[in-house]
């Protein structure tokens, strides 16, 4: 079959690979969408987390072989440890993901634990489900922020990540959204998904802030423009370095929380959301030609937000 490998560092190419092979309790997907996420553009320009050879892609939806229409939830967890059984397996410490440990979904075929697999509504089209999971991902950094009456909210980078935190942030009810971008191209959507307000930096004080960048400044400024008592949730991973000033943590109670994927019942409860969102933020691209789009993503490419492969 046909498939997207990362070869070696800040290379992809679409080559002929084996047909997945299901171990017990596994199932094959046939692949009708995946999304291409920037933590894999940033991750294979200096592998560690993900290493060559790999098939990629951990956002992505499709049909099972006995006709299922599903969307996967790439976290695989043991299942039995004490985080697993609080419902916390994005915690689990033998965790592995789908697309970064294992296999993943750009391909025509993947095999994916059934605990993974679940389903969607028949008029759900495969364009929404492939933005599930990272609509998952602001779900779950909304619950962690823990302010269900926060009014002002304020996002740094509207890549997909930072997207999505504005369109869950609505969704929950808050008033006022500030995005912050150095693109003037993603600054102008944003703008369209119902952004207040919009600019390079942020201004003002607010409620929530979710850092979707990742590096020194962002985490500076995710901390400087909450009010006291706020929180700031840590989605970004571009930088492992952290630059804040500690006392105003302490003497006005902000809060940093790191924040990695989902628990499944965040998961489970996007599913029924994304049916409420727009989708005009996604542009297809055939599978044989992804290679190229995501090669253009890594090195700059702004006017794509969000790539689905189409096999």
């Amino acid at each position: 079959m046909k498939a997207m490998v990362f070869t070696a560092p800040s290379v992809v190419e679409i080559l002929d690979v084996d047909e997945p092979t299901p171990a017990p309790g596994e199932v094959i997907v046939d692949v009708a969408a995946a999304g291409i996420c920037g933590s894999e553009l940033h991750g294979i320009q200096t592998p560690g987390f993900r290493q060559p050879p790999l098939v990629m892609g951990h956002e992505f939806a499709g049909t099972t072989s006995d006709g299922r229409r599903v969307v996967i939830n790439p976290i695989v967890s043991c299942q039995e440890c004490d985080l697993c059984k609080r419902d916390l397996q994005n915690l689990c410490r033998t965790r592995s993901v789908v697309g970064i440990h294992r296999a993943g979904g750009f391909a025509e075929r993947v095999a994916v634990p059934e605990t993974n697999v679940f389903e969607i509504p028949d008029e759900m089209s495969f364009t929404t489900a492939a933005t599930i999971e990272p609509l998952a991902n602001a779900l779950h950094a909304w619950h962690l922020a823990n302010d269900p009456d926060a009014k002002r909210v304020g996002i740094i980078g509207a890549g997909t990540i930072g997207l999505v935190c504005l369109l869950m942030s609505k969704l929950q009810g808050a008033q006022h959204v500030s995005v912050a971008d150095l693109s003037d191209e993603r600054l102008d959507v944003v703008r369209k998904l119902g952004a207040d307000e919009t600019g390079p930096a942020l201004e003002g004080e607010f409620d929530v802030i979710f850092d979707a960048v990742g590096v020194p400044a962002t985490h500076t400024a995710s901390v400087e423009k909450l009010r006291p008592g706020g929180a700031t949730v840590w989605l970004g991973l571009i930088s492992d370095e952290a630059h804040f000033n500690s006392h105003d943590l302490i003497r006005m109670e902000k809060r940093v929380l790191g924040m990695f994927a989902y628990p499944p019942r965040d998961f489970q409860e996007t599913i029924p959301l994304a049916m409420q969102v727009e989708t005009n933020w996604t542009t297809d691209f055939p599978l044989e030609e992804g290679a190229g789009i995501f090669t253009e993503l890594m090195n700059g490419r702004t006017d794509v937000v969000k790539a689905l492969l189409r096999p």
